[in-house]
């Protein structure tokens, strides 16, 4: 099952749906143009079933193969939102929107989905039903969550999902994958220390906030570097420092931190949580300030259940040949984890060649990537529910 030919004659109209979504690019939840398209040609494709707004703004496509087979359902993912970033790619199809760009591949993503679904429709050269997900808010809003809350899977009775994202540095067509922890929880806090503003010339009279704050921020390295086991990984950043005070001359009496905290074993997740309030409220308690954390979960670790890595890795390298089976984890997030704590699954990376990295603002998807994401997309469907 190498890429599939019908794949190579649709690129041209694949690319007309991927460039369109880029020229047009939406945040979040608020995806209505692209929703829409989706749900306008999964309809034109004579998909079974279309329903929108799962998940606030999501859109899911129903297509049945030959049988039902005895109740079988494959869920196929992929996400359509952009990001805030002002593109400078200075292409013809450059974003039209100011301050909004596809720099993450959604774009493409969701092409290839398309894509899948044509021929999967076209075709039906399976038994069973596959589920194409068409997901909004990966970028930090929980759009996978969401889908997931509004019974997605129970109500299409999927009980397998995969998802596939592009990768950067991996060529072009060639897939990498890992059982197991594939990225990383993607977690957040705020610490806001308080302490006894004053003048600068007269510290002793003050409890200085900026001092509690830099120990604080000291301190909590010592959570990768003396707490985590360092066979298992674990970042703490802390990206933000705002006092309420811009003068030379004053000792502010609030500083705020913020901060994030990405691990790859939920075990690993709960002692970090625990610790960094320990260390804030305790060495703000040391120096005689006070310290109030706010700690919020959010994406949990991306699981690839090592069954379905090996079903997923299967089909990948009868595409291309070219799969890596053992591939490092990743230290950024994925809200497809949702997804994957309901219903084993695995997420792969597709090959997008030498390109900016994801999230840049000179990024772009490649196109000639399409055949093969949509053909792994498809496979999936015909080699887990084989035509009898």
């Amino acid at each position: 099952m190498p890429v599939k030919n019908r794949f190579a004659e649709l690129l041209p109209e694949i690319t007309g749906w991927r460039r369109d979504i880029h020229e047009n690019p939406e945040l979040l939840f608020d995806v209505h143009r692209t929703a829409a398209k989706v749900a306008g040609l999964l309809r034109d494709f004579g998909c079974d079933e279309v329903v929108e707004g799962i998940g606030r703004t999501g859109v899911v496509g129903v297509i049945k193969g030959k049988t039902d087979n005895n109740g079988r359902v494959i869920g196929l993912r992929a996400d359509m939102d952009a990001l805030p970033i002002k593109e400078q790619t200075g292409l013809p199809y450059a974003s039209k929107v100011p301050g909004k760009m596809h720099a993450c591949g959604h774009d493409g993503h969701t092409a290839m989905l398309l894509g899948a679904a044509k021929y999967l429709a076209e075709t039906r050269n399976f038994d069973g039903t596959a589920v194409v997900i068409f997901q909004p808010a990966e970028e930090g809003g929980g759009g996978g969550r969401e889908m997931c809350a509004d019974g997605m899977m129970d109500r299409w009775g999927i009980q397998e999902v995969y998802g596939m994202h592009n990768m950067p540095g991996i060529p072009v067509g060639h897939f990498a994958i890992r059982p197991g922890a594939m990225m990383a929880s993607a977690d957040q806090f705020d610490i806001t220390v308080t302490g006894k503003g004053g003048h600068a010339a007269k510290p002793h009279d003050c409890i200085d906030t900026t001092v509690v704050a830099a120990h604080i921020i000291v301190a909590m390295q010592t959570i990768a570097a003396r707490n985590v086991d360092p066979m298992k990984q674990v970042v703490v950043s802390i990206c933000t420092v705002e006092t309420d005070s811009t003068a030379h001359n004053v000792i502010p009496q609030v500083v705020k931190l913020k901060g994030t905290v990405r691990t790859m074993d939920p075990a690993v997740q709960d002692f970090v949580e625990r610790r960094v309030g320990e260390i804030a409220e305790g060495t703000a308690l040391a120096l005689g300030a006070k310290a109030e954390v706010n700690y919020v979960r959010g994406y949990p670790v991306t699981m690839n259940t090592p069954e379905n890595t090996d079903y997923a890795a299967e089909v990948a390298k009868a595409v291309s040949g070219h799969v890596d089976t053992d591939t490092a984890p990743l230290m950024g997030a994925e809200d497809f984890s949702f997804m994957l704590l309901e219903r084993p699954g695995a997420y792969i990376f597709v090959g997008n060649g030498d390109t900016a990295m994801v999230h840049h603002p000179a990024y772009n998807f490649d196109d000639d990537v399409i055949p093969f994401g949509s053909s792994w997309y498809a496979g999936m469907v015909e080699t887990r529910m084989p035509a009898a």
